[in-house]
C-alpha cells in the first residue's frame, strides 16, 4: 500500500514542480515579465492544494480559516509601515536620500490599492502554502522551534530563482554574485518566515497574515516606484525582522489550537 504520510521533501518537490518554471522563466526573460512571479506564487498554492487533497490526503483543517480579530489587522498594517514607510521618511528628513519622485499619500495610495488588488491571490497562495499547510504539518513532526526553522528554510529554497535574478542584477561574475545573494538572504528570510508564522499563530487567521504579506510587498514596491529607497530605507526592514524573528522564536508566546494552548 502506498505511503501517503506527509514528508517535507515530497511536498517541496511538488511545489517546485508547479511553481519554479515561472520563476526560472522570469530569471531569463527579465523585468518585462515580472507578472510571472505572481503566477509562481499562485502556483505554489495550487501545488499545495494538490498535495493536501490528492497526494498526502491530510486536508487543510488547521490552515487558519477564521477571519481574525481587528487588532491583528491593525498590527499587520503598522508593522508593514514601520518596516518600509518609517525608514523612507527618516532618510528623506535626514537628507540621506532625497525623494526621487513625488511624495505624499495622494501619490502612492492609489498605486498601493491597485498593487494590493493584483497581489491578493498570489499572496494568499504563498500563505496557504507555507503557514496554512506546511507549518501545521511540520509542527506535528517536530518541536515548534525546529518546525519554524524548517518552514523558513523551505521558503528560502522556494525563492532561490528570484535570488538568482537579484544576483545577476548586481553585475560582476554571476557565479560569485548569485551564491552571495543567496547566502546573505538565508537568515533574514528564515527570520521573516518566523515573523509571518507568529502573526498567523497569534491571530489564527490566514486572512490576517495574507494582509500583512500584501502590505509588506506593496508598500515596498510603491515607495521604490515613487520616492525611491536609499540604503537605510532598503535595509532597515532586514535588521528589524532579524530582531523580531529571533525574539519570537525564543521567547514568543505561540498558540496552536490543535495543541490546546501556547507552547
Amino acid at each position: 500500500m502506498r505511503d501517503n504520510h506527509f514528508t517535507t521533501r515530497r511536498y517541496l518537490a511538488i511545489v517546485l514542480l508547479f511553481s519554479w518554471p515561472f520563476q526560472i522563466a522570469f530569471l531569463f526573460l527579465g523585468d518585462a515579465y515580472k507578472p510571472l512571479l505572481l503566477v509562481s506564487m499562485v502556483m505554489a498554492g495550487v501545488a499545495t492544494f494538490v498535495a493536501g487533497r490528492f497526494v498526502f490526503r491530510d486536508g487543510f483543517r488547521h490552515a487558519g480559516w477564521k477571519p481574525g480579530r481587528l487588532l491583528y489587522y491593525l498590527l499587520a498594517v503598522l508593522l508593514a509601515l514601520f518596516l518600509w514607510y518609517f525608514p523612507s521618511v527618516v532618510e528623506r528628513a535626514a537628507g540621506w536620500h532625497p525623494a526621487a519622485g513625488e511624495v505624499g499619500v495622494p501619490v502612492w495610495l492609489p498605486a498601493l490599492m491597485k498593487g494590493m488588488a493584483l497581489t491578493l491571490l498570489p499572496a494568499l497562495g504563498e500563505e496557504f502554502s507555507w503557514r496554512g499547510y506546511l507549518l501545521p504539518n511540520l509542527l506535528r513532526k517536530y518541536s515548534y522551534k525546529k518546525a519554524l526553522l524548517v518552514h523558513g528554510l523551505v521558503t528560502w529554497i522556494w525563492h532561490l530563482p528570484f535570488m538568482g535574478y537579484m544576483g545577476m542584477e548586481m553585475g560582476g561574475t554571476p557565479w560569485v554574485s548569485i551564491p552571495l545573494v543567496a547566502a546573505i538572504s538565508l537568515v533574514p528570510t528564515v527570520m521573516h518566515a518566523v515573523v509571518f508564522a507568529y502573526l498567523w499563530s497569534r491571530s489564527g487567521s490566514l486572512v490576517v497574515v495574507t494582509v500583512y504579506h500584501l502590505l509588506f510587498d506593496e508598500v515596498r514596491d510603491v515607495l521604490e516606484a515613487t520616492t525611491g529607497l536609499g540604503f537605510f530605507g532598503q535595509n532597515w526592514q532586514m535588521v528589524v525582522l532579524l530582531f523580531l524573528g529571533a525574539i519570537f522564536l525564543w521567547k514568543g508566546k505561540w498558540h496552536f489550537p490543535w495543541q490546546g494552548g501556547g507552547v
